[in-house]
């Protein structure tokens, strides 16, 4: 798969460490160029050089959900390096635990923020820019969570849930140019997701049938193949990675 990538640019936004650093990483191998987006400069640096430095990557730092931020990632990353073919839109957060009739209304309002109404965002910017034009292809980090009930992150399963069906509803408004697929993954051993496997590791990993939680190298292989070629006639898919924990009704 060395060089599948070649000539072609992704943005991986919240990719300064976890799954989306894991995505970079993974597409950097292959060929591509990336622009990586997070909130924090330090962090996004640092990951910068652990890809191989401003010939490959560069980071525009900021909050996945403020315009100026998206439009200034995507005009940079086609004003440094031409193009814009394939967009992850990884970032996802999840600040509140406990029942979904109990969660501050502002908090929901910024989980929603965040998970569901950025990756559009980020999408129309992305399809204005360049590949309206000249193709491309995306896809959205969702979660099992978004596929059943999740007691105490329900309203993150919610808006999970959503993005799986924003990507349904974009894969047939923006074809053929433009593919839009998913993925859901289960718990992945990132800071994200401490609180579900801290200290209970075992435990956790017993309900699998692989008998181990994730890991973003994982994730990132799919990813990959959903934004390649190999995945020319695949769209609107949302593909379970889950170690075979739904199988049995864990987490």
């Amino acid at each position: 798969m060395v060089n599948s990538f070649k000539d072609r640019v992704a943005i991986v936004t919240g990719a300064s460490r976890g799954i989306g650093l894991g995505i970079a990483r993974e597409l950097v191998q292959r060929g591509a160029r990336v622009c990586i987006t997070a909130r924090k400069p330090e962090p996004l640096a640092d990951a910068v050089n652990e890809l191989g430095g401003p010939g490959v990557a560069i980071a525009v730092p900021g909050k996945a959900d403020d315009a100026a931020h998206q439009e200034e990632a995507v005009a940079k990353t086609v004003e440094t390096f031409g193009r814009l073919d394939m967009l992850v839109n990884n970032t996802g957060i999840n600040p509140v635990y406990g029942p979904v009739l109990d969660i501050d209304p502002a908090a929901a309002a910024k989980i929603l923020a965040v998970n569901v109404l950025a990756p559009l965002a980020w999408l129309r910017h992305a399809r204005d820019a360049w590949m309206g034009e000249h193709g491309g292809s995306v896809v959205n980090v969702a979660s099992i969570a978004g596929l059943r009930a999740s007691p105490g992150i329900g309203l993150y399963g919610v808006s999970k849930a959503a993005v799986i069906r924003l990507t349904q509803e974009l894969a047939v408004e923006l074809g053929p140019k433009i593919r839009v697929n998913a993925v859901a993954p289960a718990v992945v051993k990132t800071k994200f997701a401490t609180a579900l496997y801290e200290g209970r590791e075992e435990e956790v990993s017993a309900a699998y049938p692989m008998k181990r939680l994730g890991v973003p190298e994982d994730i990132a292989g799919a990813v990959a193949f959903l934004l390649s070629d190999e995945a020319g006639w695949i769209t609107g898919q949302t593909v379970v990675l889950d170690g075979g924990v739904t199988l049995g009704g864990g987490l």
